[in-house]
């Protein structure tokens, strides 16, 4: 059973959308489920100016990207980089069990987005936090 609030941003999601330009991308989903996530971020001065995302899923993979990109919205990297799944779940008054390994992969997408955006800029200095996502190799392997 999903709360009121998973369900209000299944049907009213926010920041649904492409960036165009983003200054980062991440992607991840669930092979199994097929549930996949793409997140777009647009940064100035360290800060998360905006935020978008597309997703491909069940309600609960929409409600979890929908609240995720405004956890992350008008935060640092760093802050950002802290969110995880199980906060977004929490956020949304908690997901089904069977639903938070297959549908909330919107802390894991956000994290790509980040990593990606020092990709994209090697000139900045990678701060201590950022490690190497980690996911599933098989919806990464048809970006490249």
């Amino acid at each position: 059973m999903y709360s009121e609030l998973v369900m209000e941003h299944f049907q009213n999601p926010r920041n649904v959308g492409v960036i165009e330009n983003p200054d980062g991308v991440g992607k991840e989903g669930n092979p199994i489920c097929g549930d996949v996530m793409e997140m777009f971020i647009k940064v100035r001065d360290n800060i998360i100016e905006d935020v978008k995302f597309r997703t491909f899923g069940c309600g609960a993979a929409i409600a979890t990207s929908s609240i995720a990109t405004e956890m992350v919205k008008g935060k640092t990297l760093e802050e950002a980089w802290r969110l995880s799944n199980r906060a977004v779940a929490e956020a949304l008054g908690g997901l089904p069990s069977n639903k938070m390994h297959c549908s909330n992969l919107a802390a894991d997408a956000m994290h790509r987005a980040i990593w990606d955006y020092y990709q994209r800029h090697p000139e900045l200095e990678r701060p201590d936090w950022l490690v190497e996502p980690r996911g599933h190799p098989e919806i990464h392997a048809e970006d490249e």
